[in-house]
């Protein structure tokens, strides 16, 4: 177990700097401030940031490597979530369908909400959220928004 005043020193570091760091950076900080205190240094670091032990092992490889990074990115090309466009080939399709003829009767739901359609989509067996649901109309040129003249009644 690391010592409490070493963890204390770590963690106002950590608390003063993050807020101007993006993932890698913060990543490669944490990998720095281990390899400087040696033994037992991703542990301390660890428990003082709440990064986890792998990711901090992650920036030390990174540091001792050479290899560089396109400016911009975070992780290596194809590191990363895939996306659910690329994990459920059929999510596009049943989204437009969805949007194109309207919500199955039988439900009776009038508003074409981003919750609804991704309600619908998780009954027809798909994993997404609202959020997503919403990335993807915004990404095929759809809008939430109605008529006006539907939606002030005139």
């Amino acid at each position: 177990m690391p010592d409490a005043l070493l963890v204390e020193s770590i963690h106002k570091k950590f608390i003063a700097i993050i807020a101007h760091l993006d993932e890698r950076a913060s990543r490669r900080w944490a990998a720095a401030e281990a390899l400087s205190l040696g033994r037992g240094g991703i542990t301390a670091v660890s428990a003082a940031t709440g990064i986890s032990d792998r990711t901090i092992r992650r920036g030390i490889k990174e540091i001792r490597s050479q290899e560089q990074l396109d400016p911009g990115r975070q992780r290596r090309p194809g590191a990363g979530r895939k996306s659910r466009e690329s994990e459920q080939p059929g999510l596009i399709k049943a989204l437009e369908r969805l949007v194109e003829s309207g919500m199955p009767e039988e439900q009776a739901v009038p508003v074409k909400s981003t919750r609804n359609l991704a309600a619908e989509l998780r009954r027809q067996g798909f994993e997404v959220s609202s959020t997503k649901v919403g990335s993807l109309l915004k990404s095929k040129g759809y809008t939430l928004q109605s008529k006006r003249r539907i939606r002030d009644g005139g």
